[in-house]
């Protein structure tokens, strides 16, 4: 069911006086991109988009966006949003991943309580759609200070589940030269062994939380095919013809932009479990930090799960990275 059926099953009086509702389209984009900048400055989440980011986010693979995303506007101004994102595999609970927001201005006003009805009944259809056969979640996140955001998912049975830290290193400290073990090359990304490091992303990553594999499609579309992604600061450690670990590097230009300050931002980290506690990742990762440094980068940044079974948090203290803000993750049961 598109989202504007969803509406009329709704009824126009659910949506606060004088606010429109449709999904969101590639003409939205400007306005939809002045909203996510308002948010980002009251929510100081770290995160900024531009026009172009926002395209990516409409045309990516495994999103409708007629039927999945939602705009509330008031005159020509988009004061909220919701959108859903689905994974085509699961490999053991169906996490359908929901984002949204309400214009600072408009806060309080009751939008962000008309956009959940729509937003869990539009996730209930996708999972029964989709994957019926197994558990389902919608998952929401926020950054742990809003705590606007929090009363609201609470006020709706979301429940804490799951805590991620976003991490900050400034490279003008001196980034360590870390050995690398035995019989294994490090050589930089190439597009010819792009498959190759996809696979070897879904073995790495199987034992981690809410993992689900990735599919050459949203492979493309987020990692390396993304504008984002840097290909001169990815590196890949090799043990003969198998990729033992990697770490990706991306450069978000609408952050730059808005903080003045140029990040390498290191998306991925991966270590088969064969290959862990060799030091594999630690000696990519300070190898694509100096060469960050050397290309002028300002700062590392990245994210990792405070509960990672792989010592990821460790690992990136050790290399001088410290905590900058902490995000929280919800899941309602479908």
């Amino acid at each position: 069911m598109a989202a504007g059926s969803y509406l009329l099953a709704m009824g126009e009086t659910t949506w606060p006086a004088g606010c429109e509702a449709r999904a969101i389209d590639i003409a939205d984009v400007e306005a939809w991109a002045e909203l996510m900048a308002a948010n980002e400055k009251t929510d100081q989440v770290g995160m900024s988009y531009s026009q172009q980011d926002l395209i990516d986010e409409l045309t990516g693979p495994n999103l409708d966006r007629a039927a999945d995303t939602l705009g509330l506007w008031a005159d020509e101004r988009m004061v909220g949003y919701a959108m859903l994102l689905t994974a085509k595999d699961v490999l053991d609970v169906d996490r359908i991943e929901a984002a949204g927001g309400v214009h600072p201005e408009w806060r309080r006003c009751g939008l962000g309580s008309a956009l959940m009805p729509w937003l869990i009944q539009r996730a209930t259809d996708l999972h029964a759609q989709n994957h019926p056969d197994t558990s389902g979640e919608v998952h929401d996140s926020a950054i742990s200070t809003n705590i606007g955001a929090d009363r609201l998912l609470r006020k709706f049975g979301f429940e804490e589940c799951r805590y991620f830290f976003d991490m900050k290193r400034w490279l003008n400290d001196d980034v360590p030269q870390m050995p690398l073990a035995d019989g294994m090359l490090m050589v930089p990304f190439d597009t010819s062994m792009d498959e190759a490091l996809r696979a070897s992303h879904n073995e790495a990553f199987l034992d981690h939380w809410a993992f689900t594999p990735q599919d050459a499609a949203s492979w493309k579309a987020w990692c390396t095919g993304n504008r984002a992604f840097r290909t001169d600061l990815s590196r890949l450690v090799l043990d003969g013809d198998t990729i033992a670990a990697y770490v990706l590097g991306f450069e978000w230009e609408a952050d730059t932009e808005a903080t003045g300050i140029r990040e390498l931002y290191v998306g991925y980290v991966g270590t088969l479990r064969a290959y862990r506690g060799r030091g594999l990742a630690r000696a990519a990762l300070a190898t694509v930090m100096r060469c960050g440094a050397h290309d002028g980068y300002q700062r590392a940044g990245l994210g990792v799960d405070a509960a990672s079974p792989t010592g990821a948090l460790a690992l990136y203290e050790s290399l001088g990275f410290s905590v900058h803000s902490k995000s929280i993750t919800y899941r309602l049961p479908l």
